[in-house]
């Protein structure tokens, strides 16, 4: 039996629906009621998930879908009820010829065969819920999470960029200055003049069946602060843990990170207060929170890469994949804080 498909303490999602299957969907429970539903926020953030984003389409996959949301419980007249929201969007552009070989010859890194092996039945369409098209309930989730934070926490912001693509970085420059640029103008979500270089570098990887994989950075500006529990549900690890479910991704840091290993002690602790990310004793200090998260290459490479429709980069795609599962986190750990004092 898969289970673990919800995700959240006080405020949940649970994930359905499968890559080349009728729909995707989500169940959302906890929100409160009263919260003001802004469709416009839900549909422009499955816009931005979806291939093609400004322009990107030579350096995504080509599979189109309109990922049209239907809201089918928990709003009325603009406002949430407080009893669960469902949402699905249906899948309409599904290739499942493309993805015969796979059945029986599974690509080399992926999850084909071990969802296989261990449920003895799977779906190997588009690989079904281990597709990266699972993300976009993930998507629609953190779409809520985010109205309701922009009505408690309005100050609170969530940038997400790539710095770094194969073996391209991100200038410290570019770095300091994303707050102030159009990360979604870029097509690689890589703000900077290097951008272009990225794109060709992915262009040439798509056409000739490579990949590459990345980095990814999330800026928290403005948090609340005293999010997060002290022992097992730090606001850090459940950031980690919403990370690391995300498809391909590998790595986690906070603040200065692995980086911090070399640093003596009495340097680390007496300069600036950013080596700690934002967050401290598993609690957000109300300071921004720097997370840094690396990618694999895509698994779908050579041949089945040159025949079907796949990123060659997965990095520039899962950005607004992060950046919802950061507004979940941080919806969750609002609600929880509303209950830590009497």
């Amino acid at each position: 039996m898969s289970s673990a498909n919800q995700f959240g303490s006080r405020f949940t999602m649970t994930s359905f629906g499968e890559s080349h299957g009728t729909a995707l969907g989500v169940l959302i429970d906890g929100c409160p009621a009263g919260v003001h539903f802004d469709a416009s926020v839900l549909s422009q953030e499955l816009e931005r998930r979806r291939p093609g984003h400004h322009g990107s389409g030579q350096i995504v996959s080509g599979r189109q879908e309109t990922d049209q949301p239907e809201v089918l419980s928990g709003v009325f007249d603009g406002k949430t009820l407080g009893t669960p929201i469902a949402i699905i969007v249906r899948n309409q552009d599904a290739r499942s010829q493309d993805y015969e070989k796979i059945q029986k010859a599974p690509r080399a890194g992926h999850a084909d065969d071990m969802w296989k092996n261990k449920f003895g039945h799977s779906d190997h369409r588009g690989g079904g819920r281990s597709s990266g098209r699972e993300t976009v309930s993930r998507v629609m989730a953190g779409a809520v999470a985010k109205m309701l934070m922009n009505e408690v926490s309005s100050r609170t912001k969530v940038i997400g960029y790539a710095s770094q693509i194969g073996p391209i970085t991100l200038p410290d420059a570019d770095r300091k200055n994303v707050q102030n640029v159009n990360v979604d103008s870029f097509q690689a979500r890589f703000p900077s003049k290097a951008d272009q270089q990225v794109a060709e570098l992915l262009k040439k990887a798509q056409e000739s069946g490579d990949s590459f994989g990345g980095i990814a950075e999330i800026l928290i500006q403005a948090p609340p602060a005293s999010l997060g529990q002290p022992v097992f549900h730090k606001l850090k690890s459940d950031l980690a843990m919403a990370f690391m479910s995300v498809g391909a991704a590998n790595g986690f840091e906070l603040g200065l990170g692995f980086d911090s290993a070399q640093v003596p002690g009495t340097e680390f602790h007496q300069g600036a207060q950013d080596v700690y990310g934002g967050i401290r004793g598993g609690i957000s200090t109300g300071e921004d929170i720097l997370l840094r998260i690396s990618f694999k290459p895509t698994s779908s490479i050579l041949d089945v890469a040159k025949k079907g429709r796949h990123d060659p980069c997965i990095v520039t795609r899962a950005i607004p994949v992060l950046e919802a599962m950061t507004w979940l986190v941080l919806a969750d750990h609002y609600l929880w804080a509303k209950t830590d004092k009497l």
